[in-house]
């Protein structure tokens, strides 16, 4: 397994994953909109096929997670969790104290991650997440100290 940043020619692996991740999921375009924007990084996993991405942006000492995505056949062997300490690390080193993602409140796998990384509740939003068909779903709001040494 190797975790690397992403780069452009990255877009379309990056896009793949997060489709299979996430209906709907987004495109390249969709993922270069948000890469190309202030503090924005990438970090991408790889074995012999990409297995997991996160995309996120540092600024003004604050961090935020955009999205993170792994290939279903990929999940529980540690490519969130690789993904998520990266980008902490990748956030503190761009000097953010914090760190802030969402995620939708009925991702019981997600939170759990969060959490063991040291992510606290801090708020909610309802009806963030449009699963279509007029359903939408709350999603939480986590906090990560980038000071407390939990990652």
């Amino acid at each position: 397994m190797n975790l690397r940043p992403a780069q452009q020619a990255d877009l379309e692996a990056l896009s793949a994953v997060h489709r299979r991740a996430f209906t709907p999921g987004w495109d390249s375009e969709e993922i270069a909109d948000l890469a190309s924007g202030p503090g924005a990084f990438g970090l991408i996993v790889e074995a012999e096929a990409p297995l997991g991405m996160i995309l996120c942006r540092a600024l003004a000492g604050e961090a935020e997670v955009l999205t993170l995505a792994v290939d279903p056949q990929a999940r529980r062997r540690g490519v969130a969790r690789a993904l998520v300490t990266a980008a902490a690390g990748a956030a503190r080193a761009a000097g953010a104290q914090a760190m802030f993602l969402e995620v939708a409140v009925d991702n019981d796998g997600a939170i759990a991650l969060y959490e063991t990384q040291g992510f606290v509740r801090a708020g909610r939003r309802p009806s963030y997440y449009d699963r279509g068909g007029g359903v939408y779903v709350d999603a939480v709001v986590m906090r990560l100290d980038l000071n407390s040494g939990a990652l």
